[in-house]
This record gives C-alpha cells, structure tokens and sequence, in this order.
C-alpha cells in the first residue's frame, strides 16, 4: 500500500510546484521516497514469484526521478506530481517488455507490454506477428486477459492508417501489424493504492501480462 503520508505530500506538490517550496519540505521528500521505495518493494515481492524474469530487478529499477525533463516541454514545472512503478523482463534492454503501475489523482491505471520501440524493435515484432499471430490472437483473447485488460491499447494516435511498409495489407493480422506500441492497459481506483492488501491484488492482475510481455520478449530476442 502507499501511505496516505505520500500522497499527502503529491497532493501539496501539485499546488506549490516550484523548487522553493521543494527545499522548504526536503524532510517530506525524503518520507515521501522512503514510503515509494517500499511500495515498490512489496509490489517486487509479489511479482517475482509470478514471473520469474522480474528476479534480478532491485527497487533502483524501478523507479522514476521526481524532476520533470523540461528542456522541451511549454510547462516548466520542475517535478512530477504522480508516482509510477516500472518492471522490466530485461533490465538491460531499454524497451524490454514489462508492467506498469501509475498512480495519479484522477488518472490511475495500470499497464503493460513495450510502449514506442524503436524502428528496428517495432519490426522484429511485427515480423513475430506476421508467422506467428496465432499465438497473439490465442493471447488477446485468454478470458484472464480480456477480463483485466479487455485489448491491448487502439487509440486513434497508436494506429497506423494503412498497412505498415513491407507487409501485406490483407494479412489476417493486419489490425496488429498496425499498431505502432504493444501495450494492454486498465484504470484503477485511487483508493485501492491505500489498502493494505493493494500489492497482492494488483500483482494478479498485472500478471494477466506475462503471456503478451513473453510473446514480446521473444519477438526482441533476435536482436540480442
């Protein structure tokens, strides 16, 4: 569970987003990290024990910086109001598939699979998709998955107009082939991140996953 302490504190954030108010609170940012760091911790002990890949990860792996990057960006606010929790299937590949957890006021959710790979990346699981789609329609359509997540992620901006260069338009899977990001996700209620059994709950449904992040790792693997 996440302390109503630390979201007391992303609470306060979001209204005295500045550096000032930052160094004046250091003390309620450092029982704010403590509080994420041992969220992440018990969400880890549940999800080992379901997929073995997640083994090797520490909470240093799972993290995310409180600074926002603003070097591009038209809001300057220095640092992120929310709290997320990212478990990878391979540490050391920058795409590798894995889980998400994202707690924000009003737009908490989970999700999963490899969001925005790289060109190459994106190829090889198109090509995985093309010989094998079989194995990612039986996936999308296990009654676990369809429960926790319903489909994977078709926003308009996450589909591709027409059939992806250098494969057939009329592949029986082309509605897959033309999706840029792999991704299944699902809105949670703020609430559950406060009760004490959250860790347990959300690991089972996150582990609905673990067949589309395989499938992924698999598709990756060829470029290893």
């Amino acid at each position: 569970m996440i302390t109503k302490e630390a979201l007391q504190f992303l609470s306060d954030l979001i209204a005295n987003n500045n550096t000032e108010w930052m160094h004046a609170n250091k003390k309620r940012y450092e029982s704010y990290k403590k509080d994420y760091h041992n969220f992440i911790a018990s969400i880890l002990n549940e999800m080992k024990p379901l997929d073995k890949s997640l083994e090797d990860l520490e909470i240093k792996n799972c993290t995310f910086r409180i600074n926002r990057d603003i070097r591009f960006s038209k809001d300057k606010s220095p640092y992120k109001t929310n709290m997320g929790v990212w478990m990878s299937q391979n540490k050391n590949r920058k795409n590798s598939p894995g889980y998400y957890i994202h707690f924000e006021s009003g737009n908490s959710f989970i999700a999963g699979g490899v969001w925005c790979p790289e060109p190459s990346e994106l190829k090889l699981i198109r090509k995985e998709i093309e010989f094998f789609h079989d194995d990612l329609e039986a996936i999308v359509e296990n009654k676990n998955f369809k429960k926790e997540f319903s489909d994977l992620d078709r926003a308009e901006s996450n589909v591709l107009k027409k059939a992806p260069k250098d494969f057939d338009p009329n592949h029986p899977a082309i509605e897959f082939l033309k999706l840029k990001s792999y991704t299944a996700s699902s809105k949670i209620d703020e609430k559950d991140f406060t009760k004490p059994d959250f860790s347990k709950k959300i690991a089972q449904q996150l582990i609905a996953l673990k067949p589309l992040n395989d499938f992924l790792t698999r598709a990756l693997e060829t470029a290893d």
